[in-house]
């Protein structure tokens, strides 16, 4: 969104173009999809040490079923936001957008996108802390523990990723609560996403911190190149010589 508000500026478009609707649309769809996959793994997690036996709900089948399933409600359940005409075009952000006031639209969107998945996954963490601390007082097999307490470090990291997502969107939050009281600053939309997408960069760099494997082959590969950069300088050198 912020890229495409710079080409409109640089362009100097200041009107609404044929997708400018569709890509507010496709913005909120793009979020609740991204929140729900968190909570979808939360969920993945929780049934893997809870209920080990269940194997049809650990399936691929199953699993991809619930991925569908999230997909088809987000492009759904954002459908409001076009059919009732709250995405506007906003010529000082130079996009569609939802304005920030006090609206049914601006409720349902900050239930359903954000409250409903974070909330689900806190639950979800809470719970497993309480059954890994019960299983640690009961005679339990050493594996049995083992897989709850991996299984609980992945939420932990799937927790981290959401607090990131919420503490460098807390300029959007400020912004839709300004909103309800008084008119938002000129910029609110640039500021709020510019924040979003350094969110998705930090994600990005856990991610990589969090993948042990690929962390592993991507150092090994840079090494590598170093060392073949350092061996090419260290010839040269000496053919110089």
């Amino acid at each position: 969104m912020i890229i495409w508000s710079l080409k409109n500026d640089f362009k100097q478009i200041s009107y609404q173009d044929s997708l400018c609707i569709f890509r507010g649309y496709f913005m909120h769809v793009t979020v609740a999809i991204h929140f729900d996959s968190y909570l979808l793994q939360a969920i993945y997690r929780y049934i893997t040490v809870v209920y080990p036996t269940r194997l049809f709900w650990q399936s691929k089948q199953f699993q991809g079923f619930l991925i569908g399933l999230s997909w088809v409600c987000a492009f759904i359940f954002t459908i409001p936001h076009v059919v009732t005409g709250e995405i506007q075009y906003n010529a000082d952000n130079q996009l569609c957008e939802i304005p920030f006031r006090v609206s049914f639209i601006i409720i349902y969107n900050i239930i359903y996108v954000y409250f409903i998945p974070l909330n689900g996954i806190m639950f979800i963490y809470v719970k497993l802390i309480l059954y890994v601390k019960e299983i640690n007082k009961r005679v339990t097999p050493v594996n049995t523990v083992s897989r709850a307490q991996r299984e609980l470090k992945m939420i932990h990291r799937i927790v981290i990723l959401v607090a990131i997502l919420v503490i460098l969107g807390v300029p959007y939050t400020v912004f839709i609560i300004i909103g309800f009281f008084t008119q938002p600053p000129k910029y609110h939309f640039r500021i709020s996403f510019t924040f979003v997408d350094i969110s998705l960069v930090f994600i990005m760099i856990t991610l990589f911190q969090f993948t042990d494997p690929v962390k592993t082959y991507i150092m090994g590969k840079i090494k590598r190149q170093s060392n073949i950069v350092a061996a090419t300088t260290t010839i040269q050198m000496i053919g110089i010589k």
